[in-house]
């Protein structure tokens, strides 16, 4: 007997000018799975959900959805087909409650009039069935982000889908949070929803799917049952070439205390102290919420510290702003690129040279002459990927775009410099290349302060683990001593 495909994607091709973003991709997908779809940046996989939503038209190839031939030319047929998306970003209205939020495009209606009751008991309805503590009568501004995630899982159940696109749906969730967020998907599978599940983070892709696609530079590489391909396997598919280790660290000269806090206290910081040595990569670890951003930005005069000692080189410091770190040779690559870490309409050349303008300044006057070969120099050094430096950062791949981050630093020529979350939303080729250069910084003699919830990339990269829960140190580790159980220990 066949298997029994609900979706399928036959020879899909989709170009733009320039780009072939999809060439000849066939995906069958079997109905009540979890299905999972995974690519490096590039390889295809947002065009191809946006084909599957109606947001793009293919130059050529099929969609079938249960045996038909479908056309789709807008989101609101797909939709109406029973194809919805859960986008990485939150599409939701705000202001509205959970339950106007569920029944968008699809209001309830008695006679002439919105049926406001029966839309919330419908509501009710869905939240209980999910096990979920969620108040249809709470405006969507209120909730955390994993639970505007599940409203937009709602608002598909609701529109009685039949295939939902989940598009890195844990790229901000706690641990905790995912847990939850997993059980609800495994009870939609269990009511024979199918699910196309996108993630960069591999471990959720087996621990979660039953089958995977693999996309590279637009065309599809395999489809096969999770069970049946190794990590390492399915990274190289991915990549197109044998990646080696995943984390390839490189120990750097470690030199004397570059840094130094003692006691430090702001809001939910608590009588932090620690020591960082030159040439180091110190980790700091800890679940979402326990406070390793905001110890960054008291350290750096981003926050006003309350109390509490800070010392570079010796030397005890009182940034008034994150303006004098600079000057004093800190750095920070934030946790948010996009609004933090960059300006989305200006060149890589702009963006790499915007915190050390004096280097490319003669008489008041920013010199495209000088500005040009040294973005050039560090895009070559960091393998930034982009059709020109005159290219908009808006434009590159996650990766791509945080290595004009780090670019923008190192042309600073920061000497410490923090790293909150470097690699997230990004695919394991550009992790592989953030790790080189980190490693490439501390051979330099630079100090980087990784902070990061992907716990082997901590293990992995890091010389010692500052570990902190809600706002407290809990304790340090050496790389030699530290294991992900040792660690979680003293996260909760």
């Amino acid at each position: 007997m066949g298997k029994d495909y609900i979706l399928e994607i036959k020879e899909i091709t989709k170009e733009f000018p320039g780009v072939k973003a999809l060439d000849n991709v066939t995906i069958p997908v079997e109905r009540g799975t979890i299905h999972g779809l995974v690519g490096e940046n590039g390889a295809g996989k947002s065009t191809l959900i946006k084909v599957l939503a109606g947001i793009y038209q293919p130059d050529r190839g099929q969609v079938v959805l249960d045996g038909q031939i479908r056309h789709f030319v807008s989101p609101i047929e797909a939709r109406q087909a029973g194809i919805s998306v859960v986008h990485q970003e939150i599409k939701l209205a705000e202001t509205l409650s959970v339950a106007e939020n569920m029944f968008l495009g699809n209001l309830l209606m008695k006679g002439r009039l919105v049926d406001w009751n029966g839309m919330r008991s419908r509501a009710r309805d869905i939240v209980r069935d999910l096990n979920m503590d969620i108040d249809v009568n709470q405006q969507v501004s209120e909730l955390t982000v994993a639970k505007k995630q599940i409203v937009e899982i709602m608002h598909a159940i609701n529109n009685e889908s039949r295939v939902l696109i989940m598009d890195e749906p844990s790229a901000v969730l706690t641990d905790r949070e995912l847990e939850v967020m997993f059980r609800i998907v495994r009870q939609l599978r269990e009511k024979g929803i199918t699910i196309i599940y996108i993630s960069h983070r591999l471990e959720e892709v087996f621990d979660l799917c039953d089958n995977v696609s693999v996309l590279r530079d637009g065309q599809h590489i395999k489809t096969m049952p999770i069970d049946q391909v190794g990590r390492k396997e399915l990274i190289n598919m991915m990549v197109g070439r044998e990646m080696g280790q995943e984390f390839p660290k490189e120990p750097g000269k470690i030199g004397d205390v570059i840094l130094e806090v003692k006691n430090l206290n702001r809001g939910l910081l608590k009588d932090i102290s620690f020591q960082v040595r030159a040439g180091e990569v110190f980790g700091i670890s800890g679940l979402v919420g326990a406070g390793r951003t905001e110890l960054a930005r008291a350290i750096l005069g981003i926050d006003k510290p309350e109390s509490g000692e800070i010392y570079v080189r010796g030397r005890q410091v009182h940034y008034r702003t994150f303006s004098d770190a600079i000057r004093d040779g800190l750095g920070l690559i934030p946790e948010d690129r996009k609004l933090q870490g960059l300006v989305q309409i200006m060149s890589v050349r702009k963006n790499t040279t915007l915190v050390n303008m004096k280097k490319v300044i003669r008489g008041g006057i920013i010199r495209k002459n000088l500005e040009e070969p040294l973005s050039q120099e560090y895009a070559k050094k960091l393998r930034v990927s982009a059709p020109s430096m005159e290219t908009e950062v808006q434009y590159l791949s996650g990766g791509n775009q945080q290595k004009v981050v780090i670019a923008k630093w190192l042309f600073q020529e920061s000497e410490i410099l923090f790293l909150d979350e470097p690699t997230r939303g990004i695919d394991v080729g550009a992790k592989a290349e953030i790790y080189r250069l980190i490693n490439q910084m501390v051979q330099e003699g630079k100090t980087v302060i990784m902070i990061s919830s992907e716990m082997p990339e901590i293990l992995g990269m890091c010389d010692r683990i500052m570990i902190m829960h809600e706002g407290r140190k809990m304790g340090e580790l050496s790389a030699e001593e530290a294991t992900q159980e040792k660690i979680m220990a003293k996260c909760v």
